[in-house]
Formats: structure tokens, sequence, C-alpha cells
């Protein structure tokens, strides 16, 4: 055989059998227990959703899948671990909308480029922001929240959970787009935040609905005005959504799953595959939605194109806020 066929033939049956092998790999995967590491606490909102997941895979791949929770500097402990990990597909990672895009912004000269260290997998899920406004501020809706805002620039104080986090930047933005000022006070939670709006004293909050969904019926004293999300929650129709007013206005904290880079490309689409499986059973999406939390399946080019247009979306806002590179 001459020495190009030779050399063609060679490299053709190289190419057939790492398609083989990982084809055969993601058939048979896994063979092992995998674990998902989360950037926060065990018990916390993100640590509950992972663990429902994780219950989910186990049971449909007949292999333990644990939570290793690594809370600790804004999520970075977290990160590097997830990084540090062999590409194999038994060590996952489920970091959440602050971990993956605002902390990087916001804390100077980052250690982890996300998207030349981690594969994305999918989006996990996705909650929503609920504006909610003290009965004393006399305002009923957004838009009226808007105009009394034109006429007592600064004065409008809002309450959320620590500078920087979700909440706020969810207020950062709705400054941006509505062309209105308002003054943001950091609270160490939506406990301390909640018993300040309710007692008159801060005019609004912004958190999570089921942070707060008895205080919308707690004698009229919190009202929910607007929720973030693109069409109104099943559990408060009554609400608006922000993009009635605010057209296009949607900020949802999310939660993804990733895997190490260079994880074999058919590992990610089993992955991807099974974890949209998990997604879709009923008792997982109403176990989210006790939860205040919306299942999100996407494809892995429907991630990669959703964490791009978040990533877009919230420097700015960061930037705007005067948080990058704090």
């Amino acid at each position: 055989m001459p020495q190009v066929a030779m050399r063609c033939f060679f490299g053709l049956a190289v190419l057939v059998c790492a398609e083989t092998a990982g084809s055969a790999q993601a058939d048979g995967y896994p063979v092992r227990p995998v674990s998902i590491i989360t950037q926060t606490p065990a018990g916390s909102g993100p640590d509950v959703i992972a663990r429902i997941v994780a219950d989910r895979l186990a049971q449909l791949w007949g292999q333990p899948v644990t939570i290793a929770s690594r809370p600790g500097a804004a999520g970075l402990v977290a990160t590097q671990a997830a990084a540090a990990a062999a590409p194999d597909g038994y060590t996952l990672f489920m970091p959440t909308v602050s971990g993956m895009i605002i902390s990087p912004e916001i804390q100077p000269k980052f250690p982890i480029d996300f998207e030349k260290a981690f594969a994305p997998i999918g989006i996990v899920g996705a909650t929503p922001m609920a504006f909610a406004v003290s009965r004393s501020l006399g305002v009923n809706s957004l838009p009226e929240l808007i105009a009394l805002a034109k006429k007592r620039p600064g004065e409008i104080m809002f309450a959320g959970n620590n500078r920087g986090a979700f909440p706020h930047l969810t207020g950062e933005l709705l400054k941006s787009r509505a062309n209105i000022d308002l003054r943001f006070i950091p609270y160490p939670g939506a406990a301390a935040a909640l018993h300040d709006v309710l007692g008159g004293r801060i005019s609004m909050m912004i958190e999570s609905p089921s942070a707060i969904p008895s205080a919308f019926q707690a004698g009229g004293e919190l009202k929910a005005i607007a929720v973030t999300v693109p069409s109104r929650l099943p559990s408060f129709p009554d609400v608006p959504t922000v993009s009635e007013t605010l057209p296009g206005l949607v900020a949802v904290g999310w939660f993804a799953l990733l895997a190490p880079a260079g994880t074999p490309d058919s590992v990610i689409s089993k992955l991807s595959r099974d974890l949209r499986g998990v997604l879709g059973q009923s008792a997982v999406t109403k176990r989210f939605e006790e939860l205040g939390v919306f299942a999100r399946p996407m494809s892995r080019d429907e991630t990669v194109q959703f964490i791009r247009r978040e990533r877009d979306m919230w420097r700015p806002v960061i930037k705007g806020a005067g948080l990058a590179g704090e």
C-alpha cells in the first residue's frame, strides 16, 4: 500500500476508534458514583434543588449521585474544586448565576474563566424575583412606582440581601431600564428586610416570591406589584410581569449544570439528554414549583446561548452600579 494511502488508512482508523470509544463511554456511563459540587451551604435553596436532581439521576442511572457542598469566597471555593476535577463526567458542577456571572465580574482577578474551564450541560431551574412595596408607599402597580420615583428621585429605598447579590442587581436593572433613581439598603437576609418593609421603614423589597408569600396576604401590608418572569406565575396570577410595563425586562436567578472542560463530548450529550428527561418529570416540576423554582430544560446549544445572553445583560448593570472589579 502506498505511504500516503497508509497514512490515510491509519488516520481514518484512529478516528473510527475514537468515535467508537466515545460512544461506548457514553453508553456505559456512569459505571460508578457521580458527585455534583455546589457553591452554597447544605440546606440552602440551590442545595435542595441539586439534591432533587441528584436523586432522580441516581434512579435513572442506577448509580449513587452525591452532593458536595463547597461554600466560601462567593462561590470561588466550589469553582476551583470543580475546575480541578478529572474531566470524566464523574464530578459535575452546579453554580448559580451569582457564582457564575456576578462574582467573576465583581471580584478583581477572578482566577477561573468559566468559558474555558467548563462545558455547559444544561440549565436546571430559574427563580423569579418579585417587586413588593409597603402599603405606606401608596402605590399599587409598577407604573405608579416608576412615576413616583421620577417625582422623588433617590428617596424611595428598596431592600435586598447584600450589595452585589441578585436582588440588588435586579433593582439596579429596574433603575436602568425605567430611568429612575432608587436607594438600595442591604440586609443580611429576607426576614430582616421583610420586617422593616412591613413596618414601613423601607418602602420596597426585591426577593423571591417563595421567600415572602404569606406577607402578600398579611393584612395588605405588603403588595407584590410585579414579577420578573416572561409570563405571570401560576401561584400569583394577579401579579403582572415587569415586562408588561418595561418590555423585555426579565431577571431570573438560575442554576446551571456544568462539567470540567475536556469531558468527552459523548458523555456531555448523554448528561444533557438525561438532565432534560429528569426536568420533564411532573413530580420534579411540582417539587420545584413548591420551592419557587421553575424547571428550564435546554439543549447544550441553547444553554451556551442562554449563558452568553445573561452575561451580556448583567455586565453593564454591574458596571453601572459601580461594582465591577470591587
